[in-house]
Formats: C-alpha cells, sequence, structure tokens
C-alpha cells in the first residue's frame, strides 16, 4: 500500500471512529435523560446497550480506534483480519437497510435525536462499507465464513427473546414475542438470518471478485 493509500485509510478509519463515538456518546446521554416514568437509570442503560444497532455501531467505531491506536496487540490482530472486518461489515449493512425498510416509518425523531438518529442508521453504515471496499485486503474468505458470522446476531437474539421474556421489553417490534407470538417470531427470525446470511453471501462474492482482479492486475 503506498503512502498516499495508508494515508487516506488512517484518516477513513479515524473519521468514521470519531462520529461513530460522537453518535453512540451522544444516543446515550439523549436515551438516560429523558424522562421516564416507567425505567430507571440502570434500566435504561441496559436498554441502551440492547439494541443491535447500538452493538454493531460500536463494533465499528471500537475496531477503529483500536486499530489506530494499537494495531499490533492482540485485539489490534484481530480486528486488523480482513474476516472479522466483512463480519462487521455484514453487521452495519444490515442496520442501515432493516432500518430503512421497516423501522424509519414507525417513528420520527427530532432534533439531535434526529442527528443520531441519520448516524447511526445512515451515515455510519456507509462510510464502513466503502471503507471495506476500499481499505480491507481481498481474496482470503472462504464460503464458510458467511456461516460464522451468524453466531454474533444469533446470539443476540437468543439473548434478547430469553430477556423479553423475563422483563417483557424487546427492541424492536418484529421480534417482540408478546405481541407476535413465538410462531411468527420463529419466522421473523429465520428471515433475519437468511438476510445476515445473504449479505455475507454478497460480501464474499465480492471479495473474491476483487482478489481476482488484483492478482491479474
Amino acid at each position: 500500500m503506498s503512502a498516499y493509500a495508508r494515508t487516506g485509510k488512517v484518516i477513513s478509519m479515524s473519521i468514521i471512529a470519531l462520529t461513530g463515538a460522537f453518535a453512540l456518546v451522544l444516543q446515550c446521554y439523549l436515551m438516560v435523560t429523558i424522562p421516564n416514568a416507567e425505567h430507571s437509570l440502570p434500566f435504561l442503560i441496559v436498554i441502551f446497550f440492547s439494541f443491535f444497532t447500538i452493538l454493531s455501531n460500536i463494533l465499528v467505531a471500537k475496531s477503529l480506534a483500536i486499530l489506530l491506536i494499537m494495531p499490533s496487540s492482540f485485539w489490534g490482530r484481530f480486528f486488523g483480519k480482513p474476516a472479522v472486518q466483512t463480519a462487521i461489515a455484514v453487521y452495519i449493512a444490515i442496520v442501515g437497510i432493516t432500518y430503512s425498510l421497516v423501522l424509519r416509518a414507525l417513528w420520527h425523531p427530532q432534533g439531535w435525536q434526529l442527528v443520531v438518529d441519520m448516524l447511526l442508521h445512515d451515515v455510519i453504515p456507509v462510510l464502513y462499507i466503502v471503507f471495506w471496499l476500499v481499505f480491507v485486503p481481498k481474496g482470503s474468505l472462504n464460503w464458510k465464513h458467511p456461516l460464522w458470522w451468524l453466531l454474533f446476531p444469533l446470539v443476540y437474539l437468543i439473548y434478547t427473546l430469553v430477556r423479553g421474556a423475563v422483563t417483557n421489553w424487546y427492541p424492536y417490534p418484529f421480534i417482540d414475542a408478546g405481541a407476535l407470538g413465538y410462531k411468527r417470531i420463529a419466522v421473523n427470525v429465520f428471515g433475519l438470518c437468511f438476510a445476515f446470511l445473504i449479505m455475507g453471501l454478497v460480501l464474499t462474492v465480492i471479495d473474491k471478485m476483487m482478489g481476482k482482479r488484483k492478482q491479474l492486475a
């Protein structure tokens, strides 16, 4: 990688990491300071970390920050793997797509909440996918990776459903077992996993095509 490309990569990583950190901190502040008669502060903090959007954006910001600050550390080497970076790209892409197709019409945020909403669901997913396309090395993925990438969303969904059964609170309407029933939830969970799998396969195909093109160049 040329010096120009390395500089561009560092700038891109810095912008995405800082934007993500800003959006996450502001979203947490907005969530815990909005008057809420139903939930205590500890429960509001738990709610904050219960959204797949938040967890995926944390992965984006944290992974890039570690790669910038301590690339030679254990976590730096881990997050530097193309397979891990592609998994994060899958998660944040699904965040953006699901929000646009399913959730955007369900509420109408205003002010700073609108800013945060756009950053977490639109800006950061697009920026990270562009980063993945331009700077993540291509050609090392195999067809088993999309299956491994399902582990994180599966664990998240199982945890969310178990906790929801106890607390009667669910972060998203399409996994609200209390309102939809478990038969409908099973269909939705299958659909979500299928979406993650398809996105993983799409990025794997892109990886292989770009890897071959690089070899021929």
